[in-house]
């Protein structure tokens, strides 16, 4: 899986499942569960993933919403 999107922002995340779900690829936040390890002050970032193979276009959809400022470096690889 490779990151696409590291944020804090619950909105972000909520919009950009939207979009990738409409799309059909198929995602996964990780990190999503820390808030209770931190004690919910957002200081660790959830991390959208997305397989490789699904990568480019998640990519050019983030960059069609207007959201390129947000995307992980192209060698964000897990």
């Amino acid at each position: 899986m490779e990151e696409l999107v590291r944020t804090n922002d619950p909105v972000l995340i909520s919009f950009l499942e939207s979009i990738l779900e409409e799309a059909g690829i198929k995602h996964f936040v990780a990190d999503g569960n820390m808030s209770i390890m931190e004690g919910s002050l957002a200081m660790i970032p959830r991390r959208i993933l997305v397989t490789s193979e699904q990568i480019a276009k998640a990519r050019m959809l983030v960059r069609e919403a207007g959201l390129e400022h947000e995307l992980r470096p192209e060698d964000g690889q897990i």
